[in-house]
């Protein structure tokens, strides 16, 4: 065998060795589950067990529980969809659900828990949560901690100065309009999005990561949703407040809106919460904060959320917002500050996250529904769960009446 032969079959050797011990050591560590996250066999069981399976911080409950009653009330047997009757069981079967539970009027009218679930399962949210990271917003506004929705993000985070983020209001975030150029493609293992984990899960600081984007429009004329957005928004609410969002949210909305259990926000290796994903809670606390936006954000006459905040949240505020066609949007889905508005708005509004986690408000039929999920198809079932959720909420509240 010739001398080139034999080095070239050693090398192979060696690499195959070293890939083996790589992925045994990898394979008998704790970063295993996080590897195999979204995996068919453990996806249900790791989307209720995110404090485990990756870093989190505590988000203590405390005082009293904002209570729920109880009556159970049959759901619809099918809704309508593209012209169709559909079987509601069957959807709920086909979207992996792992826990659904309809609310009327402050009154529980279905709750049920699937695939090894229970009330007392903490559900991750994904990107819901940046529905939750809006709320807490509005409250540092009310507080006085920040000026205004105008103001300059580089005002409370001035490492972004030079960036893509220069010359972008707050509102430009919550509206998912600053023009940054990120990349938010998940079937992409190379892009943005999936950099700001790999930058994350290294250590290093959201400053950091966000100062390398540039510019890719105009802020505030084009609706492109980015997770950039949230993390900025979540630099801007600690920075302002001078407080870890993690224990602002437990302070001035977890525990005053009645929260009935502790939840946990998953970190970074370096230590702040993800302001864009990845909170965990019980079915019922997504479901108190639904209800309270369904109040205008008060909760038994004491207002935690401001009521101009709600309102000015859950609608389109310019053109390029609104729901429909939009040649202003990547999507026909509305936006208003970190809060979605369906096509044909019914004065309904609601919190998704990516796999099928959402919290939707129908102020007209007064009903609150959360549903939790492992659905592999989720991305394209979103039109379709706004129909079966708008056909629960008429259903339940016509039953009532």
């Amino acid at each position: 065998m010739r001398l080139a032969a034999k080095i070239g079959l050693a090398s192979i050797v060696v690499i195959f060795l070293a890939g083996a011990g790589g992925y045994f050591w990898l394979r008998n560590s704790p970063a295993w589950t996080g590897v195999t996250l979204f995996a068919e066999d453990v996806r249900v069981e790791n989307f209720r067990a995110m404090d485990k399976v990756f870093p989190s911080r505590a988000v203590p409950s405390g005082g009293p529980v904002w209570d729920f009653a109880v009556a159970e009330r049959p759901l619809p047997e099918t809704y309508l969809f593209e012209g169709a009757a559909r079987p509601l069981a069957g959807f709920l079967d086909e979207t992996v659900t792992t826990g659904l539970l309809v609310v009327h009027d402050g009154t529980v009218v279905h709750e049920e828990y699937r695939l090894g679930a229970s009330a007392e399962s903490p559900f991750t949210s994904f990107s819901l949560v940046k529905s939750v990271l809006s709320a807490l917003i509005g409250i540092a506004i009310e507080e006085g901690h920040i000026g205004s929705v105008g103001d300059p993000i580089v005002r409370y985070v001035p490492s972004l100065a030079g960036s893509g983020y220069d010359g972008v209001t707050i509102e430009d975030a919550l509206t998912m309009s600053s023009g940054v150029d990120f990349d938010e493609n998940y079937a992409n293992p190379f892009s943005d999005i999936y950099g700001v984990f790999f930058d994350l899960a290294a250590g290093q600081s959201m400053e950091e990561t966000l100062a390398a984007f540039g510019r890719a429009r105009d802020p505030g004329t084009y609706n492109d949703y980015i997770s950039a957005d949230s993390i900025a928004l979540g630099l801007v609410l600690e920075a302002a407040t001078g407080m870890p969002n993690d224990a602002y949210l437990a302070t001035r909305l977890w525990q005053p809106m009645g929260a009935e259990a502790p939840a946990s926000w998953n970190t970074g290796a370096s230590g702040p919460v993800l302001s864009f994903c990845c909170f965990n809670a019980r079915l019922r606390d997504y479901a108190r904060l639904g209800r309270l936006y369904l109040e205008g954000g008060a909760r038994d006459g004491t207002q935690i959320v401001p009521r101009d905040w709600v309102e000015t949240s859950t609608r389109p505020t310019a053109p390029h917002l609104e729901p429909g066609p939009n040649p202003a949007s990547f999507w026909t889905f509305g936006y208003g500050y970190h809060w979605w508005i369906p096509e044909e708005p019914q004065d309904d509004f609601l919190a998704i996250g990516i796999w099928g986690q959402y919290v939707y408000v129908d102020r007209r039929n007064g009903v609150v529904i959360v549903k939790t999920s492992a659905d592999p198809g989720f991305d394209a079932r979103d039109h379709e769960t706004v129909a079966a959720f708008r056909a629960i909420a008429r259903h339940v509240a016509e039953g009532a009446a």
